[in-house]
């Protein structure tokens, strides 16, 4: 090990923290006097926009997302901001025809953004053909990812193949995502090493969450190994089911002796900035969880375990969560092992509830599963249930050629059907979203950014003051 050696770190406050801790609802107004801090601490990349934070920007916060993108390129000047998405399926849960996909690429380039991250939930690199090189063509960093899990079919020489796949679509690096943080630090010892040789020159990054709490140990291990770059966050929206904090894994590489360029003290301030957020808005702060080792059968995110809860009460069924999570497990071997992420990780819940709640498990199998099953996603890495996989095929044709193939061009027809449209963004925003959606977004205006946080808190106090409609004037008396 090369103790001299220099580790970069991405930053996941502003998208990926937020997501997993708050529920995605952290508005472009809090960012203002967060983002330039981050901007000064040295990272390689700061993680803005890109899966359910589109997808929240729009259906909930009433926020264009391709505003907030030029809104931080104009507050986030020497850091590159990163567009992350699910290769074809882009920002939601199906995949785009290639015409949507290329228009993306550029339309990203156009907003400010640089730095371009995407994935594919099934680890099928044709669908992230079109996505890179489309990306690329715009002159974007591209890196690409392979999402991690753990199971009997992924093992190291399935991740190296995948590995070097993605290398040749031409991409800038690759990054390993473990969204439910079941890399463990034994795992670490073999795989990291294949993986980076796999890689040959180009850097690999690892992103993984705190939900078996080893990640914060897994990160100084993947360094010890070969890993180049990091993805953390700062502290207050660390740990839990986020990432690790971004103070802990600076101190910690550099006192194995590695070189780290993270100038922590804006990193501080920002945290103070956050924790007031959370205090203000009553959002909580990232904690350590406690190890589990139920969380490795089932993997289903703590974020979504949290929301099947409450939809279990709300059907008077809370107490069989423990045996629907244990039937999620079975469900996941049943279907050859999907990735438990979105948005196979829904639909492994929604049959695992079906099952749990009927005489004769699969008495019901949703369109999803079944278009699953037929290969509509793209491949499946293990080998599926026969009886479960002969029921579905009775009823549908197997699809074996790149799944986008399948998909006629969208945007001339969209131009026809729901146009004119002001912009390329409001055509795609047109192509991810149904027109409900679409209209109450446009009718919300432009991002509001009159959050009361600002650079000092006798600033900040003297902005709550001003918004507070009970009081007319006020004074302040020296000691």
């Amino acid at each position: 090990m090369d103790e001299d050696r220099h580790i970069s770190v991405i930053d996941v406050t502003l998208r990926d923290a937020h997501q997993c801790l708050w529920a995605t609802r952290m508005t472009t107004g809090m960012m203002a006097e967060v983002a330039p801090l981050l901007d000064g601490a040295g990272f390689e990349a700061i993680d803005l926009v890109g899966g359910a934070v589109f997808d929240v920007c729009v259906r909930y916060l009433r926020e264009d997302p391709w505003e907030r993108m030029r809104t931080l390129s104009g507050w986030v000047t020497r850091t590159p901001l990163i567009v992350h998405h699910r290769g074809q399926s882009l920002f939601t849960f199906e995949l785009f025809p290639d015409d949507v996909v290329e228009l993306t690429a550029e339309r990203i380039a156009v907003n400010g953004i640089r730095y371009h991250t995407t994935y594919d939930a099934l680890n099928d690199i044709r669908n992230l053909e079109v996505p890179v090189r489309s990306a690329k063509r715009v002159g974007l960093h591209v890196v690409g990812g392979f999402v991690y899990t753990h199971s009997p079919v992924h093992t190291d020489d399935y991740y190296v193949k995948k590995i070097r796949q993605i290398v040749d679509l031409g991409v800038d690096g690759v990054f390993l995502k473990d969204p439910a943080g079941l890399l463990t630090p034994e795992r670490v010892t073999s795989l990291i090493p294949a993986a980076k040789r796999a890689c040959g020159a180009l850097p690999l990054q690892i992103h993984t969450h705190c939900l078996s709490s080893l990640a914060p140990y897994v990160l100084v291990r993947a360094v010890e190994h070969g890993a180049d770059t990091v993805h953390t966050a700062t502290s207050t929206l660390a740990n839990g089911a986020s990432h690790p904090a971004t103070e802990a894994f600076v101190n910690n590489a550099r006192h194995l002796g590695f070189q780290v360029d993270i100038d922590l003290q804006p990193i501080t301030e920002a945290a103070e900035r956050l924790r007031y957020i959370a205090e203000r808005d009553g959002k909580p702060v990232g904690s350590p969880l406690d190890y589990d080792t139920f969380h490795f059968h089932h993997q289903i995110p703590g974020g979504m375990i949290s929301n099947l809860k409450s939809q279990l009460a709300e059907l008077g069924i809370e107490q069989r969560l423990e045996e629907i999570l244990d039937e999620a497990g079975r469900v996941r071997a049943d279907l050859g092992y999907p990735i438990v992420v979105s948005p196979f990780a829904q639909f492994i819940v929604t049959q695992a509830v079906l099952n749990v709640m009927a005489k004769e498990r699969y008495a019901t199998i949703p369109d999803e599963v079944r278009k699953y099953l037929l290969g509509h996603y793209g491949e499946i890495a293990g080998t599926v249930d026969q009886d479960l996989y002969d029921r579905v095929t009775e009823r549908g044709t197997p699809v074996t050629s790149r799944p986008a193939d399948l998909l006629a061009p969208a945007l001339d027809r969209l131009r026809r059907d729901r146009g004119p449209f002001d912009s390329d963004d409001d055509l795609l925003l047109a192509a991810y979203y149904g027109d409900k959606e679409y209209r109450a977004l446009k009718q919300a205006g432009p991002i509001k950014l009159d959050y009361p946080l600002a650079s000092s808190p006798l600033l900040t106090l003297v902005r709550e003051i001003a918004a507070r409609r009970d009081i007319a004037s006020f004074h302040i008396r020296r000691p």
